[in-house]
């Protein structure tokens, strides 16, 4: 304990350097702005200031690339919850919610409990990984295909059993995301599959213009069609103290919150796993657990605060393999994995032994990091609030300016721009039919990650299934993912067998 202390006090006073908090300053602003802006993302942020690191001591190119990455967590609820346009893949989720919220005119109370909760998971996750790292990563080794498998099986279950009046409904949206994430080339063979001779989509389909579609545009097709006047919005509240959650909201959002936390660095930690599937899982979680599950969809504290703080706290998880084995996790890790080889610095076993003031200045930052977002995010709910209270006439339009923005700024290709309004029209056909768009997403994430772990764990089988039932991880986790899927027709078998008997007693 004693030698832990004496570190944390050196990460500090490396961290509080006149320089490395300028550099922490920059970091966490620039993620609040790269989140605040949909298409853009921390990942390509840092591949672009990755080459001007290199004229930066290591300690703080590190420490900035850092704050881009969890900074990016916080702005990207921002648009989420206001204009139901998700400012990052791994703020999906908090549309769901935090959107509904805003109609009904608690869009402060949503951006309040979503900036608490992310200072809150993100510093958690901070401590976690001080004293958790090294036990940590060597479970993460554990896993091999067979375990990335089950736990993809599990995630996709949960987020597909969520809607449990019509599952039929969510599993035909998962299998139209596992297909929608084939389209590409084959990620063993490298052929070509449902590309129709297209150029574009051979790296398949891009996550950014499909959510862009089936959220920002599928509201602004909703917005013609209600035809809702200047009037008709609710008016924002005055005051920060109105615009901050109240005791119920508090103590609806602890739970979710904590929840969210060990979810999302447990989940941050393994090869894989991130930030988006992290928050799915957190928000499956919080809805399976409800005593009122019908309320979510439908304006659900919960539905923010959890998703949210897992996003945060799997950014803290992330940097577990990273730092103490040299093992990025996502791409996001593999570019700050290389930005400490571009200062000659090899993260792993040795990182904390050779370069101690490196290793603890770079945690240290991270919590003052968080600190510094809540700072910057608090004072600015009042203004960002009062978007709210703009017109459809005004509204609709600037949902479709940011959304053509970020579609076609993630890859400057047109045909983005296409893909997004097809996703538009079917996610406004999808609401009109009871059609939910989360597990379509979260299959299309996973989709990949299912096929080649799928792929290799029979390679290394020599085609025997059983190979994810005898290994005892993967075993546990298809078991439970198959629970899930059941549990909504068992519980509807059982309530029906009751109200038959019932029945007969009368």
């Amino acid at each position: 304990m004693q030698e832990t202390l004496y570190n944390l006090v050196l990460g500090f006073s490396v961290a509080l350097a006149p320089m490395n908090l300028l550099y922490c300053f920059i970091g966490v602003t620039l993620g609040t702005v790269v989140g605040v802006l949909p298409g853009l993302g921390s990942a390509a942020t840092i591949a672009l200031l990755l080459p001007l690191t290199y004229y930066l001591p290591p300690t703080s190119a590190i420490i900035m690339l850092a704050g881009i990455w969890y900074g990016s967590m916080y702005g990207g609820s921002t648009t989420s919850i206001l204009l139901r346009i998700p400012g990052e893949a791994a703020t999906v989720m908090t549309c769901i919610d935090g959107y509904e919220m805003a109609k009904q005119g608690r869009a402060g109370a949503a951006l309040g409990i979503s900036a608490f909760g992310s200072f809150i998971a993100g510093s958690v996750g901070v401590v976690a990984l001080m004293f958790l790292a090294p036990p940590l990563a060597e479970f993460a080794l554990e896993f091999g295909p067979p375990e990335y498998f089950a736990l993809a099986i599990l995630g996709l279950s949960l987020v597909s059993s969520l809607w449990t009046k019509s599952v039929p409904k969510a599993l035909s949206m998962s299998l139209l995301g596992l297909f929608l994430g084939t389209i590409g080339l084959d990620p063993v063979r490298s052929a070509a599959r449902f590309t129709y001779s297209s150029l574009t989509l051979l790296s398949g389909l891009d996550l950014v213009p499909m959510v862009m579609g089936l959220f920002g545009i599928a509201e602004v097709l909703r917005m013609i069609e209600k035809k809702v006047q200047a009037e008709e919005v609710a008016k924002a509240p005055k005051g920060l103290i109105a615009l901050l959650p109240n005791r119920k909201d508090w103590r609806d959002s602890i739970g979710p919150i904590v929840r969210g936390t060990i979810v999302g660095f447990f989940v941050g930690i393994l090869p894989g796993g991130n930030a988006t599937i992290s928050s799915f899982i957190s928000y499956a979680l919080e809805k399976r657990r409800s005593k009122q599950p019908e309320k979510f969809g439908k304006g659900a504290i919960e539905g923010v605060a959890g998703p949210e703080s897992a996003n945060n706290s799997a950014t803290a998880g992330g940097f577990v393999p990273l730092l103490t084995l040299g093992i990025p996790t996502n791409v996001v890790m593999a570019l700050m994995f290389g930005a400490f080889l571009l200062h000659g610095v090899t993260p792993g076993p040795m990182l904390l032994k050779q370069r101690p003031e490196m290793f603890w200045g770079i945690i240290a930052s991270m919590y003052i990091g968080n600190i510094m977002l809540l700072v910057l995010n608090l004072p600015l709910i009042g203004l960002f609030v009062k978007i709210t209270t703009l017109p459809s006439s005004i509204m609709g339009p600037i949902i479709v300016l940011v959304c053509l923005v970020g579609a076609y700024g993630v890859n400057n290709n047109p045909m983005d721009i296409l893909v997004m309004v097809i996703f538009g029209v079917v996610g406004y056909l999808m609401g009109k039919f009871g059609y939910e768009p989360a597990p379509l997403v979260l299959a299309f994430v996973l989709g990949p990650m299912i096929e080649i772990s799928l792929r290799q764990s029979l390679i290394l089988s020599e085609g025997n299934f059983l190979i994810f039932f005898l290994r005892p991880i993967a075993g546990v986790l298809l078991g439970a993912a198959i629970l899930m899927l059941l549990a909504p027709m068992i519980r509807k078998r059982t309530q029906g067998e009751l109200g038959r008997t019932t029945a007969e007693e009368i």
